[in-house]
């Protein structure tokens, strides 16, 4: 499906890329790939049916939690058939309108993590520095439209993107970089002017998901001007302690962004398997990590996990 000279077309498929070099053994780090999605499924959906199912743990921390795990559960549906599909059984090619589906589903669900990493910070903020409000500020009808909010938020923000794509001529090779869909990947193959869609997508890393980060910035600051006034050495710990959980999960998953972004638009060929690497680290280890990180710093949580498995 490779373009002769200049001409312009649109292609019936792309062609999904593994890892170059490392043909021989796709099936081999297919077995990391699989252990890494039952893992992530499995502890996120104990998580989702933990929170359910105990009304001990119907509170504004533990529904955000809930969204968290949602998200990372749709994060890892929207990759498994591509990426194992690739390393099991070698299938590349994906169609026009399933890979812009997959690249829709993919960008919406990382800009609704994004709010909801925003929205543990803003209940944390709450818990420590206002704390005899914080059951009338965040009340369940709330944190509902909260939610909402953030799921509409990722789907308005990444809606125009596939249109754009699908109104572009291709007149390069259709292969892609990945074993997925991606908004940059798809875009350097476009033979028409992708100005718009290079504004749009700087303006989605910086306006949104740095926005979101900054408010995360300035909320910690405040907690920890909060916590510093306290006299007591042990509250000021036990106040922190309840937010290490949730800055680990930040850190991963805005550094394996920044870091992404960065690469993908001032990166070069010597670069490319960084950015392959990055690209599955970022989509595979947050949705891993997360339910592990919170299972161990939270003792209540980590002892219905426990009695669930016994029992």
């Amino acid at each position: 499906m490779s373009a002769v000279n200049d001409t312009k077309f649109n292609p019936a498929v792309f062609l999904l890329t593994g890892i170059p070099g490392q043909e021989d053994v796709h099936l081999w780090i297919s077995i990391p790939f699989c252990l890494m999605y039952v893992i992530s499924i499995v502890g996120n959906s104990v998580i989702l049916f933990i929170i359910k199912t105990d009304p001990s743990l119907h509170e504004p921390m533990y529904i955000f939690l809930s969204m968290l795990a949602i998200t990372d559960l749709g994060l890892s549906i929207a990759t498994i058939p591509t990426i194992l599909g690739l390393f099991l059984f070698n299938s590349r090619e994906i169609s026009f309108n399933a890979c812009f589906t997959q690249l829709f589903f993919i960008h919406s669900l990382q800009c609704t993590e994004s709010s909801v990493l925003l929205l543990m910070a803003f209940d944390r903020f709450i818990a420590i520095c206002n704390p005899l409000r914080y059951a009338s500020i965040l009340t369940l009808p709330r944190i509902a439209k909260m939610g909402l909010v953030c799921l509409l938020r990722g789907i308005a923000a990444i809606f125009p993107l596939p249109l754009l794509l699908k109104r572009y001529q291709y007149c390069r090779a259709n292969v892609l970089s990945q074993s997925y869909c991606l908004h940059q990947d798809i875009m350097k193959l476009a033979c028409s002017d992708i100005t718009v869609n290079n504004i749009y997508g700087l303006y989605l890393s910086l306006l949104m998901m740095g926005f979101d980060l900054l408010l995360i910035f300035l909320s910690y600051v405040m907690i920890l001007k909060t916590v510093l006034s306290v006299v007591s050495q042990s509250k000021c710990l036990r106040a922190l302690n309840t937010c290490v959980s949730h800055l680990c999960v930040v850190l991963l998953f805005y550094t394996t962004e920044i870091s992404l972004t960065v690469i993908h638009r001032f990166g070069n060929s010597s670069t490319k398997l960084l950015q392959i690497l990055l690209s599955y680290i970022y989509l595979l280890v947050p949705p891993l990590m997360n339910p592990v990180v919170y299972s161990m710093k939270s003792k209540y949580l980590r002892s219905r996990i426990i009695r669930l498995f016994i029992k």
